[in-house]
C-alpha cells in the first residue's frame, strides 16, 4: 500500500507518483476539522488561513495548480496525496471537486459583537444579511458569492438553526466564504437589539405585501433578512423588521428561489448606494 507524501526537508521538488488505490478516509474528529473542496475554495482557504491545512488530496492535473499548497506542505511536513477523479468522488460524496479536496481545521466561530466589533459604525453605510431557515447549501453558497460581491460585511445565523458552511456550500461560493464573515446569534431578539444600538434598520425580504424593492430607499445601515423557500421567514422576525420588501415580478410564480433573492436585493442595494456616493 503506498504512503502519503510528506515534503522533504530539502528544496526538491513534491513528487508526482500517482496513488492509484483508493484514498483512504483519515480519522477526522468531529467539529474540529472538515473537507473543503472546489479549487477557488481550497486556494481562498488556504491563501487566508494556511495554518489550518491538515493534509490534501489532489489529482495529477491539478498538481501545477497547487504548487504553493504543496511548496507549504513541504516545509511544514504535511501529508498530501495524489489519488484518482474516483477517490475524490468518494471523498468529498461528490462529482463536483475539481480534483482538489483538502482537510482544515473549521474556523472558529464568530460571536455577532466580535462581527459588529470589525465593522464601519454609523453613520457609515454597512451592510448584513440575517438567514432564518436556509438551509440549501448550494442557495448558500450561491448567496455567500453574492453577498462577497456586493460587499455585504457578514451573515448572521441563529445558532439553533445548525447552518454552517459544509463543502458543498464553499465551493459553490467559489472563495467567498473565505471574505464574508458568518457569525453566530444565539438569542434572536438579543442580536436584534444589538443591531438596532448599532443604528441599523431590519429588512423582511418577503414574496407578497411588502413595498416595491425598486420603490423603497433602503437604509444606508442595514440587514436584510431572507427566509427558507417554501416556509419563509418566521413570523415573529417579520413583526420585528422595521420594514418589508418584496422583488416585483411577473407573477407567473410566487418568488424567486432565495439564492436569486439575495443577488437581487443586494444588487439593488449597491445601486442605491453608488447614487448616494457612499461606493
Amino acid at each position: 500500500m503506498s504512503r502519503d507524501h510528506y515534503g522533504p526537508k530539502s528544496n526538491e521538488a513534491p513528487s508526482r507518483r500517482k496513488n492509484t488505490e483508493t484514498a483512504d478516509k483519515p480519522s477526522v474528529q468531529r467539529g474540529q476539522e472538515t473537507r473543503l473542496y472546489g479549487l477557488n475554495a481550497c486556494l481562498a482557504a488556504f491563501a487566508r488561513r494556511p495554518e489550518a491545512l491538515r493534509k490534501v488530496y489532489l489529482t495529477e492535473a491539478r498538481i501545477p495548480a497547487l504548487k504553493s499548497v504543496l511548496a507549504w506542505c513541504v516545509k511544514h511536513r504535511l501529508g498530501y496525496r495524489v489519488v484518482e477523479e474516483g477517490d475524490l468522488d468518494k471523498l468529498t460524496a461528490s462529482k463536483h471537486h475539481e480534483g482538489v479536496c483538502f482537510e482544515l481545521l473549521r474556523a472558529p466561530p464568530l460571536e455577532l459583537d466580535t462581527l459588529l466589533t470589525g465593522l464601519p459604525k454609523a453613520p457609515a453605510p454597512s451592510l448584513l444579511m440575517w438567514l432564518d431557515g436556509v438551509g440549501n447549501p448550494h442557495n448558500l453558497g450561491a448567496l455567500l458569492r453574492s453577498a462577497a460581491h456586493f460587499g455585504a460585511g457578514g451573515v448572521i445565523v441563529p445558532t439553533g438553526q445548525g447552518l454552517d458552511v459544509s463543502g458543498a456550500a464553499a465551493r459553490v461560493a467559489e472563495g467567498a466564504a473565505e471574505i464574508v464573515p458568518f457569525a453566530h446569534a444565539p438569542s434572536a431578539a438579543d442580536a436584534l437589539a444589538a443591531l438596532r444600538r448599532q443604528s441599523y434598520a431590519i429588512a423582511a425580504t418577503v414574496p407578497r405585501d411588502g413595498t416595491s424593492l425598486y420603490a423603497t430607499a433602503l437604509p444606508a445601515r442595514l440587514v436584510l433578512v431572507f427566509g427558507a423557500e417554501g416556509e419563509g421567514m418566521s413570523s415573529s422576525m417579520i413583526a420585528a423588521a422595521d420594514l418589508r420588501v418584496t422583488i416585483p415580478g411577473s407573477g407567473a410564480i410566487e418568488s424567486l428561489n432565495v439564492a436569486a433573492s439575495v443577488a437581487v436585493v443586494l444588487g439593488e442595494y449597491w445601486r442605491q448606494r453608488q447614487g448616494a456616493g457612499d461606493f
